[in-house]
């Protein structure tokens, strides 16, 4: 979770030297030797929950139809103002690990799933994403812009975030993999 503290370990000096000369300024390469140390936020998850170093929750899910929806209020927003709509965002500009496509449902319905199985792995739907200023850099040219904040703003504001796709927590350990099977319990 943002603004916790975590107990990492150090890889080294070696390991250190090498990732600055990659980077060109001194940096430390640290590793979660424990991935049992950190808990998720309790209020959204059980007491044994626990994630690694991703950001508060151990998977995102998006899907392929509220991304579709977002891009259709932004070249609808954009012709609205006269503008040229910009190309489609892709969906690594939200930094999810499961993408669902072909579920039937209609864009944003995973708002409303508690629970869903992937594969052999069933999950709980601990919360929404709020969505960080990080959505505005586009990952090739780092550049920064506007969107997707300026439209999920108008569309999907509540508590005063921005939200798109939700986070999961495995109920136990398990794989999952492209292709696998997605159904809503």
């Amino acid at each position: 979770m943002w603004g916790s503290d975590i107990e990492l370990t150090d890889c080294g000096d070696a390991a250190a030297a090498w990732l600055t000369s990659l980077v060109g300024r001194p940096v430390r390469l640290k590793w979660l030797d424990d991935p049992r140390r950190r808990p998720v936020d309790p209020a959204y998850g059980r007491p044994a929950d626990r994630v690694s170093l991703a950001d508060g929750y151990p998977l995102l899910l998006t899907s392929a139809a509220s991304l579709a929806r977002l891009n259709d209020w932004i070249a609808e927003d954009a012709l609205e103002r006269g503008a040229e709509p910009p190309a489609p965002l892709p969906m690594r500009r939200f930094r999810p690990n499961v993408v669902v496509d072909g579920v039937p449902s209609e864009p944003f319905a995973e708002d409303g799933w508690k629970r869903l199985r992937i594969g052999e792995v069933e999950f709980r739907v601990a919360k929404g994403c709020a969505r960080c200023v990080l959505t505005t850099i586009d990952p090739d040219t780092y550049e920064k812009g506007k969107e997707p904040i300026r439209t999920l703003s108008r569309y999907r504001k509540r508590e005063g975030k921005t939200w798109f796709g939700v986070n999961l927590i495995p109920d136990a350990p398990g794989r999952i993999a492209v292709g696998d099977r997605v159904a809503i319990l």
